[in-house]
Parts: C-alpha cells; sequence; structure tokens
C-alpha cells in the first residue's frame, strides 16, 4: 500500500472519532493515537491538565535537535447538519478528495503525522537527535490546555517545531498573532416608552465602534509586512433584554490580527486610546484582554528550513511559494523561545472551519513524503 492509502486509512480511523468543541473532549482520538504510537516503538504518555482534554507525547531518540511534530485533535462543531452534503463523521471520497468533519483542520495533517511517526520507526529511528509527535487538545478555543501546557511543564522543548495546517504543502515560517478582546458599555434602563429617561448602552457601542472603524481600521489597514497585514474583526454583539426597554448594557468581542513585531499590550492599548476619541464618558466604558499571543517570525537560513524547501520542490515539482496563515497555530506559543517554528500540511486553509470540509488524497501522500525526507535529512534514517 503506497503512502497516500495509508494516509487515508488513518484519516478515516480520525474522522470517525469525534472530537469537536465545544465540548473539547480529546480522551478516545487521544487513546486511539497513543495506542497506535506505542505499539510502534514510541516512548508514548497522556498528559491532561483539564480533563477530558487529553495531549499526546510520542519520543524516540535522544539528543539534539529535537524536531518535534505538532497536530491538534480538536474540531470546530458541526454547525447545521443540513449543510453537509455527506456524513460529517464518515469519511467520503469523491474525486480523490475525502470529505469529512475535520478533514482538512487538522486530522489530515495529523493522520500525515501518524503515517509519518510508524513510517521513521519502521526504519529503525532517527541516527541523531530525537524526534517528538505531540498531538493536542484546546486549539479550537484558543486555550491553554494543549501545546500551551506541554510548554509550560516543559514536556516538549523543541529545536524546531512543525504544526500540522492547511497549507498548500508549503512551510509557513511567519505567522500573525491572535488576540480577543472584549468592549462592554454600561447606561441605564428605562422603559422604551421614554427612552429619553435611559441611557443607551447599545447606542454607546454603536458609538465607539464608529470610532474604531474611522480611526483605527485605516491605520492598521497600512500596516503590513511583506504578505502579512493588521486586521481588526467585531466577531460578537450582544446587548438587551427586551425590545420594549433601554439597555443597559453591551458588549462586543474583537479579533485583532498582530504582525509579528507587534506586542500585545501595544494592540490593545491602541484600541483604548482609539475609543477615548469618542468622548464617552470613561465610567460607561472598559476594554479587556481574554486572550491571545503573540505572532512569530523563524530563522530561515536552518538546515530544516533548506531541507523543507528543498523537498517541497522535488515532491510538487514546483518552486516554494509564500502563503499566508489565516488562522493561527499553536506554534506562536514558542514565539519568544528563538526556535525554527512553522506550520505545513495538506489542503487550503479556506477550506476549513466550514460545511462539506474535504483533503485531497494525492496531497496526504505528498505531505507525508516531503516531511519524512525532511527527518531523513536532517536527523538521519535507513534507507528503504
Amino acid at each position: 500500500m503506497n503512502p497516500e492509502d495509508q494516509i487515508s486509512e488513518i484519516l478515516t480511523e480520525l474522522i470517525a472519532l469525534p472530537s469537536s468543541f465545544p465540548p473539547g473532549d480529546t480522551e478516545a482520538i487521544s487513546a486511539y493515537t497513543a495506542k497506535r504510537l506505542k505499539k510502534a516503538g514510541y516512548q508514548t504518555d497522556i498528559y491532561s491538565r483539564s480533563p477530558p482534554i487529553d495531549n499526546v507525547v510520542a519520543k524516540m531518540g535522544s539528543g539534539a535537535p529535537s524536531i518535534v511534530f505538532n497536530a491538534h485533535t480538536d474540531t470546530i462543531a458541526i454547525g447545521d447538519d443540513a449543510e453537509w452534503e455527506t456524513e460529517p463523521f464518515s469519511a467520503t471520497t469523491i474525486d480523490e478528495r475525502i470529505y469529512g468533519l475535520g478533514a482538512g483542520n487538522c486530522k489530515g495533517a495529523m493522520a500525515v503525522q501518524i503515517w509519518l511517526a510508524e513510517e521513521i520507526a519502521r526504519r529503525g529511528g532517527p541516527h541523531s537527535g530525537e524526534v517528538v509527535f505531540t498531538f493536542v487538545g484546546d486549539e479550537e478555543n484558543l486555550g491553554p490546555n494543549g501545546l500551551c501546557y506541554l510548554r509550560e511543564e516543559g514536556i516538549v522543548k523543541p529545536d524546531v517545531l512543525i504544526c500540522g495546517a492547511q497549507t498548500q504543502l508549503q512551510a509557513i515560517f511567519e505567522e500573525r498573532g491572535v488576540i480577543w478582546i472584549e468592549v462592554t458599555t454600561t447606561g441605564i434602563s428605562a422603559h422604551a416608552g421614554e427612552p429619553q429617561n435611559g441611557d443607551n448602552a447599545i447606542s454607546r457601542m454603536v458609538r465607539l465602534i464608529n470610532q474604531l472603524e474611522r480611526n483605527l481600521a485605516p491605520v492598521l489597514a497600512k500596516r503590513r509586512r511583506g504578505t502579512l497585514c493588521s486586521t481588526m474583526n467585531i466577531g460578537i454583539i450582544k446587548g438587551g433584554i427586551n425590545t420594549n426597554a433601554v439597555p443597559s448594557q453591551c458588549r462586543i468581542e474583537i479579533d485583532r490580527r498582530l504582525l509579528p513585531e507587534e506586542s500585545i499590550e501595544e494592540a490593545v492599548s491602541e484600541i483604548e486610546d482609539a475609543l477615548l476619541g469618542a468622548k464617552e464618558p470613561r465610567d460607561t466604558w472598559s476594554v479587556t484582554l481574554l486572550t491571545g499571543t503573540k505572532g512569530f517570525s523563524s530563522p530561515i537560513n536552518t538546515p530544516t528550513v533548506s531541507a523543507f524547501q528543498d523537498a517541497i520542490t522535488n515532491f510538487t515539482g514546483k518552486p516554494t511559494v509564500d502563503v499566508v496563515a489565516i488562522g493561527a497555530s499553536d506554534a506562536r506559543y514558542f514565539a519568544e523561545d528563538g526556535i525554527v517554528a512553522m506550520t505545513f500540511g495538506p489542503g487550503r486553509a479556506e477550506d476549513g472551519h466550514k460545511p462539506n470540509e474535504f483533503v485531497s488524497a494525492i496531497e496526504l501522500g505528498k505531505a507525508g513524503l516531503i516531511q519524512l525526507s525532511v527527518v531523513s535529512e536532517v536527523l538521519g534514517l535507513e534507507s528503504e
């Protein structure tokens, strides 16, 4: 059986194991993965700071360099079953595309890495250094209980980190940071028949939002680093309890994407400073950082990067190209560690997080062979 078929078979089994967030339960899929890698000969452990979020760590070899592969095991939840043309939890192959929940993000890359781990073991393991495979939860929640937890506890200490993602078989060495910010406004309730007796918190929020759109959005639109750009998106707005009442509270949540050189503190302050221009009473609104991490930009003049670029060209038959990461990977937790961090995998980012998600079976096979070539080049493996 060739790599394409082997990886497709693994992916079929992964899709059948529900791991959507919410609730983010990764116990079953972690047990499946740990069993496979332990059987292959890896030192395998399951770590959990917040059950049922389980994280698998499998190691082979020792010493430097430590190459860590990572994929997240959780997926988004199904929105509307009616929007799916295939069964979300049953892999369906149509025209060499494998459909199913998580097929692209991120069970496709996960299947590739499981195949890669087993192939490395079949060839006797690395001649030097160590190879580590981490399969983690809490990624879709931007939460701290997956790869962030493994880093904080010193369970993994990579020299090179390769996070599975939909990158069109290109290695991405730069990624924007992401922060989520909450803005709240307060007012005074009153009957809607006499709104002049109240203070409308939603109207106040509208004025603040307009201030952001007028004064901050144009600034961010001009802030670029090559193909990367700063962005701001209001993703949630909630306020009021009844149509016939003046609302006393309103809140929004903002997704802000940061260039690698932008700091979290400055980004939050920038929003606060922009909102001050609306001249609303300062005790009627507040800004709170909910979560977030910096972006990263890896050194590219390294043996691993060169090996990736050569392997990509060799197995795709095309020169490498720049691809912009739409989402934020767990590699961002290592932004300050001075390591080589990247994302790599089959599929396109825009095909994830939506109904009828799929990944190309052909790309699965190529992704496996590219990464096998990199490990062989950097750590050394027995040839066939």
